[in-house]
């Protein structure tokens, strides 16, 4: 007599092959987005020699309390001009180093400066309605430097394709450094603001 070959239960096509496959779609997206995640704490920019800094575009903001800001106000001190959103998680990530940079350096004739870039970002009908978003992250997230709300004429001034973007500013009001994507690396942004801060 002829052995049958054994019966394998129908829902083993069911489950045991959907739960390899959710494995290997796991593991193939961890090993995408762990670059991103990981690889950019080493990003480094070098500052570009002062005979070829090009002026930082010029705008006139408005800020929380309804002030208008210019960034020629700073004219003498060093800058660092971060385009931000609330919802953009490299954003979010990056801000807790702004806010050290902030407190080791703002009485050495240093500032940063945030430009929420929400309306655009997110689609939103107004201001107002940013400021909604922007107001609670402030408070949450312990920002001690000015916030100004952006609009669509900073975008097109600083070409901004993609958030975060992070620019240093020497005293003399030109781009000393522009960082794409997300600053992590802490220490090449500090290195570089206290050589800012030494030229004359």
């Amino acid at each position: 007599m002829q052995n049958k070959a054994p019966t394998i239960p129908p829902k083993f096509f069911g489950t045991q092959p959907t739960h390899k496959i959710a494995g290997l779609i796991i593991a193939f997206v961890w090993t995408c987005i762990t670059p991103v995640l990981f690889g950019q704490q080493d990003v480094h920019a070098a500052l570009t020699p002062p005979a070829n800094r090009k002026s930082a575009p010029a705008f006139q903001l408005v800020t929380e309390d309804g002030t208008k800001m210019q960034i020629s106000e700073y004219r003498g001190k060093v800058v660092l001009l971060n385009f931000w959103a609330t919802d953009c998680g490299g954003c979010v990530l990056e801000i807790p180093s702004f806010v050290e940079l902030e407190k080791a350096y703002k009485d050495k004739g240093f500032t940063a400066v945030g430009v929420s870039m929400d309306i655009s970002y997110e689609g939103l009908k107004d201001a107002n309605e940013a400021w909604g978003r922007v107001r609670p992250f402030i408070a949450k997230h312990g920002v001690n430097y000015p916030i100004v709300m952006g609009d669509d004429a900073i975008s097109k001034a600083y070409a901004l394709n993609a958030f975060p973007a992070t620019y240093l500013i020497d005293r003399s009001g030109k781009i000393a450094v522009a960082y794409v994507g997300v600053v992590i690396n802490k220490d090449n942004v500090s290195n570089n603001i206290k050589s800012l801060l030494s030229e004359r």
